[in-house]
């Protein structure tokens, strides 16, 4: 009982994430229909019912009997409060991309270690489609930044989620400088690929080194002022 409700807990933190981080659903938005977003989380629809009770409780969510889920229309969607200093900051692209590598090659460490067998899989999902939008020449903003915040979710810190945040900053920089570098465009697919296959394998040692490598090849392949 206490790990499914953890779990619908997870899955709020994931639902609550989409909407002031990511900006997904914005105020007033509606959420999609059960199935989709129980598939996308990788949850049971009780699961799911569960988390959406949780944030209806806690004035995110509001149910409309017969019309579905939505984002409370009066709900201000604000960066936590100790990280605005942060995300309001002037910063250099290589002061964000050295946050990273202080930050994201232990994430992946921890990740390959704490995360269930659904996150791996999200996180590899998410990679997929990462691969198939640069195929494409499509944007991969949005993407990447799930991608890397599924990683910093599966270590199960709480603090870590919080500083995602900073984490985007760096990611959304990334991704536009990269329009213009093909050989950075490359790397991260390389790089992505090498991070997904020692997750899967659970080789924390192997997870670590491979995101220190992708965030030290945009270092070296982007420009950094």
């Amino acid at each position: 009982m206490e790990q499914k409700s953890r779990l619908s807990d997870r899955t709020a933190d994931s639902i609550l994430s989409m909407i002031t981080v990511e900006k997904r659903f914005l105020p007033g938005d509606k959420l999609p229909n059960e199935n989709i977003l129980s598939e996308e989380l990788k949850v049971s629809r009780t699961t799911l019912r569960e988390a959406i009770r949780i944030l209806a409780t806690g004035g995110i969510l509001e149910i409309r009997r017969g019309r579905g889920t939505f984002v409370r229309e009066d709900l201000e969607i604000d960066n936590p409060k100790e990280l605005e200093p942060l995300t309001s900051t002037e910063v250099k692209v290589r002061d964000l991309y050295e946050m990273r590598l202080i930050f994201e090659p232990e994430a992946a460490y921890y990740a390959a270690l704490r995360a269930t067998d659904k996150e791996i899989e999200r996180i590899v999902s998410l990679g997929a489609e990462i691969e198939e939008r640069i195929r494409q020449e499509k944007d991969r903003t949005e993407v990447e930044q799930a991608f890397h915040k599924s990683i910093a979710k599966a270590t199960h810190n709480e603090f870590m989620n919080q500083l995602m945040p900073v984490i985007y900053e760096g990611i959304n920089k990334g991704v536009r400088l990269s329009k213009v570098h093909e050989e950075a465009v490359q790397a991260t697919l390389v790089d992505h690929k090498m991070l997904m296959d020692f997750l899967k394998v659970r080789n924390a040692e192997g997870a670590r080194n491979a995101m220190r490598i992708h965030i030290l090849h945009a270092m070296e392949q982007l420009p950094m002022e």
